[in-house]
């Protein structure tokens, strides 16, 4: 078996019992509060319009908008309880409309038959309306669960484990098989959910019509052992676990995975506990390490300085880091740990035709040109701070600015579908493509001096703190450029590029 698919597999309980249990009690969650809002509505005109109202908003809003917003109301928090919130909040939609919709349109005269024969609005309610009600509230069960499943991936995002690690960093390393294996899984079991689902919603229509004694019995016990396995599947994933002593952050590109591993594997050498939260975006995980939830990650001392301390002037590296140290040290409870050893800068990269065939070789040349240029980064960069110092100290900006996963950002400048990328000076695929980075006359770009930022608790653990400090300076940028390329132009896997910077730590000692 091909190396790169025993270690997806290996993956597969852990990502499949995270994503089920994960999915099942969003679901759980929304039903409870969903069905009694939709009787609640079907009950009241004045309640009726408004609450249909809010759950459609709430399913407009952009799924990865929302996960943020409950993690910033959350006051940082990440994992599981950011991506149930998000998931149920999801999962309103179709099943208060259904439950509105099934309750409507429960026949008057089976209502006036009822009344007929003494029965209270509440007898009504339960015995005849809800009953009758029941296959139409389980279709948009079924719909809530599909979307649950899908939309469960993204719960990576916010350090939840789910079918969403394997995808996203198969896209972010290239990894086909691992997109493959993580978009199999969802689809797989959103299949099987909305089969089972179907089948309660089956047995409901036909429990009281002249079907087959043989098919009704089937589908019953296809049903139970169904709901019965995924029970046991999230129960298991309940039990206690070997406690963690430290969890390991990462934000969403080629060279955090590495770091994060790097990291990972060295904790692991000296008997520590350790699991990773990857894919993170910047404000997440730091927000999570300040707030203990992360306990170590990889940071860079630019993206501190302009995006938490909101400084826009560039002083020169040092004074960037004794910035950033003073304010680590001073307003937060976190360590800097130390510097790695390698700047990983923002920079405006061509590809070389392109750029001769424009007489562009610095930011400046840019000038004369750039509101006819389409522009790539990032899915952050055009937000950051480090973009609007570039655009304001160049007086530049460009026709289209697209977003892209980093690993489709360099696909798209080197097949020409954009003109340039905010790109990664440590990125091996900047030679690999034979891409041009731009000069910096007006020395706008930060710093970017990879750093081990560390959250309180962790620093206060001598053993980690003496095993961060190992890998303080032992990383060129010429070797951290070597590891990306191991993953992002080799085609190899993280775990390739951490032995790699391993081997290039044990050679200083």
């Amino acid at each position: 078996m091909n190396d790169n698919i025993r270690e997806q597999l290996l993956l597969l309980p852990e990502y499949f019992q995270g994503h089920l249990l994960l999915t099942l009690i969003a679901l759980s969650i929304g039903i409870v509060i969903s069905i009694p809002l939709g009787v609640w509505a079907a009950q009241s005109a004045v309640v009726k319009r408004p609450l249909l109202i809010v759950v459609s908003i709430i399913q407009t809003v952009p799924s990865l908008a929302i996960l943020a917003l409950v993690v910033a109301l959350l006051g940082g928090q990440i994992g599981l309880v950011p991506a149930i919130v998000a998931l149920v909040l999801y999962s309103m939609l179709p099943i208060v409309r259904n439950t509105v919709t099934g309750l409507e349109t429960v026949a008057d005269e089976v209502i006036e038959a009822a009344r007929g024969i003494g029965m209270s609005s509440t007898q009504i309610l339960t015995k005849v309306r809800l009953p009758l009600a029941l296959p139409v509230i389980i279709a948009g069960i079924r719909t809530a669960a599909v979307w649950a499943v899908g939309l469960a991936t993204l719960s990576t995002l916010v350090g939840a484990t789910s079918f969403g690690n394997y995808i996203f960093t198969g896209l972010q390393t290239r990894n086909l098989v691992s997109v493959i294996v993580g978009s199999i899984g969802a689809a797989v079991m959103a299949v099987v959910l909305d089969s089972l689902i179907g089948g309660i919603q089956w047995l409901t229509e036909n429990g009281h019509r002249q079907t087959s004694e043989k098919k009704f019995t089937q589908v019953k016990y296809t049903v139970i052992g169904g709901i019965t396995l995924s029970l046991i599947f999230s129960v298991y994933s309940l039990l206690p676990k070997p406690e963690l002593d430290f969890i390991v952050g990462g934000k969403t590109f080629t060279e955090q995975y590495i770091i994060s591993g790097l990291l990972s594997a060295e904790l692991e050498s000296k008997g520590f506990n350790v699991d990773q939260r990857l894919g993170m975006g910047t404000e997440v995980v730091y927000t999570a390490t300040a707030n203990g939830a992360v306990d170590v990650y990889l940071e860079y001392t630019g993206t501190i300085w302009a995006n938490v301390l909101n400084n826009t002037e560039n002083p020169g590296r040092e004074e960037v880091l004794a910035g950033v140290n003073r304010y680590i040290e001073e307003s937060t409870d976190m360590v800097n740990v130390g510097i790695l050893g390698f700047q990983n800068l923002y920079a405006f990269a061509m590809r070389k035709d392109r750029a001769a065939e424009l007489g562009i070789r610095s930011i400046e040349d840019l000038i004369a040109v750039s509101g006819d240029l389409i522009a790539g980064g990032d899915l952050e960069f055009f937000g950051r701070p480090e973009w609007i110092t570039l655009r304001d100290t160049y007086s530049i900006d460009f026709a289209e600015k697209l977003t892209f996963d980093p690993a489709l950002m360099y696909t798209a400048v080197f097949e020409g579908q954009v003109d340039l990328i905010a790109a990664y000076t440590t990125d091996g695929r900047v030679a690999a493509y034979d891409l041009l980075i731009l000069e910096d006359p007006r020395n706008a770009v930060l710093p970017y001096d990879g750093i081990i930022l560390a959250s309180a608790s962790a620093a206060s653990n001598p053993v980690f703190m003496e095993t961060m400090e190992t890998l303080i300076n032992q990383i060129s940028d010429d070797e951290m450029r070597q590891a990306n390329k191991i993953v992002d132009v080799d085609g190899g896997s993280i775990s390739e590029a951490v032995a790699y910077l391993q081997s290039v730590i044990q050679q200083t000692y």
